[in-house]
């Protein structure tokens, strides 16, 4: 059966979406997204009050994130998803949760980026992990908004192995003509030996590589800092990302 969100209920689906960014590395409260939905759109937001999820690991770094599955050991081992850090440690331990873990297909997501210099959206799809080497990312799309003016936008795409042996890290930040700010559509298909990215029906980039397992969705907003203070005035919040929808096709569904 395909993927199909388009936020049309009164309240997130949590039968498809975590509402938590990697909580073992911090706590489920820590790292809880702040989101609404309303009129069919989610808005994932940073707020001004809002904590950093993990200051110990990542510093003042602050996200609003939903993910499609979860993964890690018990409290103190090293084994979860998606090690974005040297040393980490099971801080809190949480269940096993696999809602949306494709292996190949097609994904797809319509949004509208931040042009906020301190801020990033993105999409990726990482490695479920339950291996190690599992660990690979596809990035959709991940947009810096101090790369986004009112004509063009470096969209970041491709793919990242972390400890994937089986994959090279293969990013390239493209320079496309649009206004990020405004919806656009993001897609990548996923095929045994290629993965092929697409923004607005047209093809960006293709690679001749691929992981070759199960994958979890990553929908995210982050708010980049240094220091103990949020990094824009607070007339300036809340920083809004906003989804029109996500979309994910099984191979024998999709087909471009």
């Amino acid at each position: 059966m395909p993927f199909l969100d388009h936020f049309d209920g009164a309240g997130l689906d949590t039968e498809v979406w975590i509402p938590h960014y990697l909580p073992q590395w911090s706590s489920r409260g820590a790292s809880a997204a702040r989101y609404d939905i309303a009129d069919s759109l989610l808005r994932l937001r940073i707020d001004h009050d809002q904590p950093p999820w993990n200051p110990e690991a990542d510093g003042w770094l602050r996200v609003s994130s939903l993910q499609t599955g979860r993964f890690a050991g018990p409290l103190g081992s090293t084994t979860g998803q998606h090690h974005f850090a040297p040393g980490l440690e099971v801080q809190e331990e949480q269940e096993a949760v696999r809602l949306y873990t494709p292996h190949y297909g097609l994904v797809e997501c319509r949004a509208r980026a931040l042009a906020d210099p301190a801020n990033m959206v993105a999409l990726w799809l990482i490695g479920y992990e339950d291996r190690p080497e599992r660990s690979a990312e596809i990035l959709v799309f991940e947009i810096f908004g101090r790369d986004v003016t009112a004509t063009k936008a470096r969209v970041g795409m491709g793919l990242r192995a972390f400890a994937d042996p089986s994959i090279s890290d293969d990013v390239e930040a493209v320079t496309l003509s649009m206004d990020a700010t405004e919806f656009h559509d993001y897609a990548v298909e996923w095929t045994p030996g290629r993965v092929r990215l697409f923004v607005d029906e047209l093809q960006v980039r293709e690679l001749a590589q691929s992981p070759g397992y199960p994958m979890q969705l990553m929908l995210n907003v982050y708010e980049l800092a240094d220091g103990g203070e949020p990094a824009s005035p607070r007339e300036r919040y809340p920083k809004e990302f906003f989804i029109d929808w996500v979309r994910g096709w099984h191979p024998d569904e999709a087909g471009r």
